[in-house]
Parts: structure tokens; C-alpha cells; sequence
């Protein structure tokens, strides 16, 4: 019994540090405003009270300033030939579902982020 316990606790604290924190890399899979889908990777880094996230979809890098917890994320991005935008993430387990969209859009896109 007391070993059951302790595998038990194992996991919960393992799957608590996957949802402790956003940093990691991810594979991303996601619908733009305008229905397309597309796949790539997304990598968060901290950088100080603030993350670092970066974007690589097909031959497109998007890089992004975020702000949150273990609980959302609320991220500034940029890419030279999309412009900005802004996109928001809350805690799946240890992965992560949002939407986003272009500066000055009208609809959003969404994305799941499932850690590597």
C-alpha cells in the first residue's frame, strides 16, 4: 500500500511540474482566421519575469514577449511579413490551448501547443 502511495505522489508531482511553468518546446498545430491549418513548433524561454516565445511554422518565424503563469499566457508577437498580434494561452495539463490573432483583426485563429 505504501508503495502505491508513493508512486501515487510520484506522478502527481510530476505532472505538476509539467504544469508548473510554460517552458519547453512544443509541437503546435493550429487554424487560421481564415480556416487554413498548419503544424511547426514553438519553443518558451524566460526571460527574467517575461518569456521568450518563438514560433517556427514551415518557413516562418514568429517571435513573441509573454506574460503569465503556470495557469495562462498573454503573448505580443511579431513576424516580418504577418506584422503583429496577440495571443492568449491557458494551461491544458502540460499543454497549452489558445487564440490568437493579427493586429487589427476581426476574427482569431486557435492553436494547441503539445509539449515534446
Amino acid at each position: 500500500m505504501r508503495s502505491l502511495l508513493a508512486a501515487t505522489l510520484l506522478v502527481l508531482s510530476v505532472a505538476t511540474a509539467f504544469a508548473a511553468d510554460p517552458l519547453g518546446t512544443y509541437d503546435v498545430n493550429g487554424t487560421s482566421p481564415d480556416g487554413s491549418t498548419y503544424s511547426g513548433t514553438v519553443t518558451v524561454t524566460q526571460t527574467g519575469q517575461t518569456y521568450k516565445v518563438i514560433w517556427l511554422i514551415g518557413s516562418q518565424k514568429f517571435i513573441g514577449t509573454g506574460i503569465g503563469n503556470k495557469e495562462f499566457l498573454a503573448i505580443s508577437y511579431t513576424s516580418g511579413s504577418s506584422g503583429t498580434g496577440l495571443a492568449l494561452y491557458g494551461a491544458d495539463g502540460g499543454n497549452w490551448k489558445g487564440i490568437w490573432t493579427y493586429a487589427g483583426g476581426t476574427t482569431m485563429g486557435s492553436e494547441i501547443w503539445k509539449r515534446q
